[in-house]
C-alpha cells in the first residue's frame, strides 16, 4: 500500500485556509527525521504561496522540540497549525492536541484522524479503514498462492475530512455549515 501523506499538506493547508482565513501566519510542523518530510514541505510551501500566506515551518523530532514549536508558534503568535503525518507525531497526540487547545490554535492533522478523535480541530488524509481493506486484499492474494513481487503497488485513493466541533467551539471557533456538510465525519 503505498499512502498520500505527504502529499495532501497542501489540501490540508487549502481547507485550514478556508476554516480560518485570517490566518496570515501558518506553522507547520514536520519532523526532519521522516524522509517524506522534504516533499510534505515542499507541497505546503507550493499551497502557502498560492494561498498569499507565509509558512513557518517548524521542525521536531522529540517531545521537547514539540514543546519548544509551540513555544515559538505562541511567540510568533501562528493563526493556524498545520501538523505534518508522522508516526512519531501519533505517538505523541495528546501532547500535541493539548498545546493546540491551550494556545487555541487551529489544527489541521495531516493523514491521521486519531488526532480528532483525541480533541483535535480536524484532519485530512488517507482513510485508514479502507486502506487497511485495500491492504487485506493483498494479503488474501498472496495467501492464494500469488508472488508478492508479481502484485502491483496499490496506492490509497480514498480520503477523509474529520471534523471536531467540540474542538473548534473550545478555542472559539465557528464552522459554517457548509464546510460541516462537505466532512466525511462530524465528532460532536
Amino acid at each position: 500500500m503505498s499512502w498520500f501523506h505527504s502529499l495532501v499538506a497542501g489540501k490540508g493547508l487549502g481547507l485550514l485556509h478556508e476554516l480560518v482565513p485570517k490566518a496570515a501566519l501558518v506553522a507547520l510542523l514536520a519532523n526532519p527525521k521522516l524522509p517524506e518530510t522534504a516533499r510534505m514541505q515542499s507541497d505546503a510551501q507550493e499551497a502557502a504561496r498560492v494561498l498569499g500566506l507565509e509558512l513557518l515551518v517548524l521542525n521536531a523530532s522529540t517531545a521537547s522540540e514539540i514543546d519548544a514549536a509551540f513555544a515559538t508558534m505562541r511567540q510568533r503568535r501562528v493563526g493556524a497549525l498545520l501538523a505534518g503525518a508522522d508516526p512519531f507525531f501519533s505517538s505523541r497526540r495528546q501532547q500535541i492536541v493539548a498545546l493546540a487547545a491551550r494556545d487555541a490554535i487551529p489544527a489541521m492533522y495531516l493523514g491521521n484522524r486519531e488526532f480528532v478523535e483525541e480533541g483535535g480541530l480536524m484532519s485530512y488524509g488517507n482513510d485508514t479503514a479502507d486502506s487497511y481493506r485495500r491492504a487485506g486484499v493483498h494479503v488474501g492474494r498472496i495467501l492464494n498462492g500469488a508472488s508478492p513481487a508479481d502484485l502491483p503497488v496499490d496506492q490509497a485513493t480514498k480520503f477523509e475530512l474529520v471534523v471536531n466541533v467540540k474542538a473548534a467551539k473550545a478555542i472559539g471557533l465557528t464552522i459554517p455549515e457548509s464546510f460541516l456538510a462537505r466532512a466525511d465525519e462530524v465528532i460532536e
